[in-house]
């Protein structure tokens, strides 16, 4: 729903394929992999999907609820997972109460994904080696961005910036910047995961995957289908 330009309220009709448990993978992961890359697709052909690996990711502390979005740099049988500055609000909070949510939502597509488990630490060599794909400029700035902590300004970042790009300048190798000790990635184990496909006069379609065995999301004897009312 939106607002017109009178304010107005505006209501649109989702006209998405829907999801049958006839129409549903084998395994959670196979689902999973299905739609991102479906999204993906979508975007490289029609554009409207700006980030299909766009991850809301929601934390909890003494103050209460604190939800984000990050990039999905991980997808595998043990789960979803994106990178972060290990001492930023989001890693302080996981390694205090490991409790996470996520969801990869496309609203073009009329789909989403829920996942609700526990944040795992990711193994030190997968960051290693996904760190030194990224581009140069970004492993400078893992460096140079002491991520959630006040600023007094855009000059103070970009001056810590230069000063991390002339110590760890560009000679095009995968090494030539190191990664930062506080500088990780987290992956959600999921204990439930839910495919919402919206469809017309809002009876929307909701299959929940529910964990009953120690398996990962390949494994479809660990998890149990059932479908909830929209």
């Amino acid at each position: 729903m939106a607002t017109g330009a009178e304010g107005q309220m505006q209501r649109v009709d989702y006209v998405g394929t829907g999801l049958g448990e006839d129409q549903l993978a084998a395994t959670p992961f196979e689902q999973i992999s299905r739609w991102v890359e479906e999204a993906r697709t979508r975007q490289q052909e029609q554009g409207d999907v700006p980030e299909p690996d766009a991850l809301s990711v929601a934390t909890v502390d003494e103050n209460g609820p604190d939800v984000r979005t990050v990039l999905m740099r991980f997808l595998d049988p043990r789960g979803p997972g994106f990178v972060t500055n290990l001492q930023s609000t989001k890693g302080r909070q996981l390694v205090a109460r490991p409790q996470v949510a996520a969801s990869l939502t496309w609203p073009s597509m009329f789909r989403a994904i829920r996942f609700r488990g526990v944040a795992e630490l990711v193994d030190r060599a997968e960051v290693k080696d996904y760190f030194r794909q990224r581009p140069w400029g970004s492993r400078i700035s893992a460096w140079a961005s002491d991520q959630s902590q006040p600023v007094a300004g855009r000059l103070q970042l970009e001056t810590a910036y230069a000063e991390y790009a002339a110590r760890f300048p560009d000679r095009g190798r995968p090494d030539d910047v190191p990664v930062p000790e506080h500088w990780g990635a987290f992956r959600v184990r999921a204990d439930r995961v839910e495919f919402w496909a919206g469809r017309v006069n809002r009876l929307h379609d909701r299959l929940v995957l529910a964990r009953v065995g120690g398996g990962g999301l390949d494994d479809a004897a660990s998890w149990a289908v059932s479908r909830l009312q929209p």
